[in-house]
Order: C-alpha cells, then sequence, then structure tokens
C-alpha cells in the first residue's frame, strides 16, 4: 500500500497568551507532499520554559526519526526509543540551563509509512481521524479529568467545565519522570481521510461536532484551516495550533504482480 498527502495546512499562534508555547513540525511553510513526519506540541512551565522543551521535543525527535529510521515505518518500540532520547535532550538542557528545570511538553506525532501512519500521543493534545466528517480515531486525553470520566466520577459534560480539565497526568519532561506515548498503527485509511492534530487550545473552543461538522463541510483543506483559525482567534484563551493532513490516494500494492516483476531481468 502506498499513501499520497494532498497538501498539508498547519498553525501555531500565541492568541491572547503573552506568549506562545506550542511548537510544530515541520513549520507551515516547509510542509510540502513528501513530508512524512509531523508533531504539534504544547509546552507547559510557563516560568519554567514551556517554550523551550515543546521545540526541543520537536527538534530531537525529528532528529531520531532522520537518524534511526530504517525500513520506512515507524513502530511502537522506536518512537518510545525516540522518545528516551528526547527526555535524555531534555536532561542535557537542564543541566546546562537550571533556569528550565521543570520544563515539559505534550506530544502528537503522525508519521505516514509505506503500509500505514503511526500515530503517537502524550498529554492532552489530541490527534483524530475524519472520514466525511465522522471521526473514526480519536486519541484519549493523558489528564485528570479524563481518568474521572473513566471511571465514572464525571461526565463528559462535567469534564468540560471542570476547573481542572488542563490539569495533565503524562507529559514529556525527562528521564526522571520517564513517560512512554501511547501509539497506535492505522491501516483502515480511505481517499479523502483527514488527519488533525491539536493542542487544547482548539479543543478548549471547538467540540467534536463542531469539529465534525467542518471536516464535512466540502470546502478545500485551506478554507478549513482559514476558518479554524479564525475561531480560535475569538474564542481560544490560549496558545492554539494545529496540522491537518488529507490523504488523497491510497494505492494499494499488487502483491502478485510485483511477485512475477521480480524475475524479471
Amino acid at each position: 500500500m502506498s499513501i499520497t498527502l494532498e497538501r498539508p495546512f498547519a498553525t501555531s499562534e500565541k492568541g491572547k497568551r503573552p506568549n506562545n508555547e506550542d511548537c510544530i513540525f515541520p513549520l507551515s511553510e516547509l510542509a510540502n507532499l513528501r513530508q512524512r513526519l509531523f508533531m504539534v506540541c504544547d509546552g507547559v512551565g510557563g516560568a519554567e520554559k514551556g517554550e523551550v522543551a515543546s521545540a526541543l521535543a520537536c527538534d530531537s525527535i525529528q532528529t531520531y526519526f532522520t537518524t534511526f529510521l530504517e525500513d520506512n515505518e515507524a513502530s511502537e518500540a522506536f518512537v518510545n526509543k525516540a522518545i528516551q532520547y528526547a527526555e535524555s535532550c531534555f536532561d542535557k538542557n537542564m543541566s546546562q540551563y537550571p533556569e528550565s528545570k521543570g520544563m515539559a511538553t505534550t506530544l502528537t506525532l503522525l508519521y505516514v509509512g509505506e503500509s500505514g501512519i503511526t500515530l503517537a500521543h502524550i498529554g492532552d493534545s489530541r490527534i483524530y481521524q475524519f472520514r466525511e466528517g465522522r471521526i473514526i480515531f480519536k486519541t484519549g486525553d493523558h489528564s485528570l479529568v479524563q481518568s474521572l470520566v473513566d471511571i465514572g466520577e464525571l461526565t463528559k459534560e462535567e469534564a468540560a467545565v471542570h476547573p481542572k480539565k488542563n490539569v495533565i497526568t503524562r507529559a514529556l519532561s525527562g528521564t526522571t519522570n520517564s513517560v512512554k506515548a501511547d501509539v497506535a498503527y492505522i491501516k483502515d485509511i480511505q481517499n479523502g481521510d483527514v488527519f488533525f492534530l491539536c493542542t487544547d487550545g482548539v479543543t478548549d473552543c471547538l467540540k467534536d461536532e463542531q469539529l465534525s461538522m467542518l471536516f464535512s463541510s466540502g470546502q478545500s483543506t485551506e478554507k478549513i484551516k482559514d476558518q479554524l483559525i479564525e475561531h480560535c482567534a475569538k474564542e481560544s484563551k490560549d496558545n492554539y495550533s494545529f496540522y491537518i493532513i488529507p490523504i488523497q490516494k491510497i494505492q494499494k500494492n499488487n502483491g502478485y504482480k510485483q511477485f512475477l516483476l521480480s524475475f524479471l531481468p
């Protein structure tokens, strides 16, 4: 199977905050049809340099992928080794710059392989897979309120307005508090599917139903991007960042044909 992308679109904005602690990879102006690795991170820590944490996560993880990925498929083990490498980079940075001690970040990651798409996340930044506007895959937040929803202590409606809704239970921060990502390998992909990576600055002001309506509107990906930015600029109280990754074409390889061709000189 080969996966062809349409042009990806992204943004990362400080919104109503004094500085932007989010980071995306690649930068929106550098994304192209050949891009295979995408990340959206939300730094936490404020005075502890959340913006450094999110940028360091993107830089170190893409370095690990570029250096060590050999077979064009990112397994769960490989992703978590990349995270371990990032944690060691955090340690080194905090050793050199003690004022950054305590910094951390969420992580969403998407890698387009030869036979499927690898998704990974840490924290409450999310990944969605839309098909004609329907959500067919969605990550579960590593957050206090989500854990309370999972055990029946809160409803989803109560969680959405809970005063501690932004308290996360897992973050990328260094080897002292080493974590693993939740990793999913997606092979159920169709022409026209859209993957969406975003920080909580987006999901705090756009419910799943609103996102579904937007991705089922039939508008171009660029117009969807513009509408997301317009809405978040008005409604979000946080930094907001996202990546829209549309699937143009899925082509299933003919194994028997390939087998026959292997005998040709």
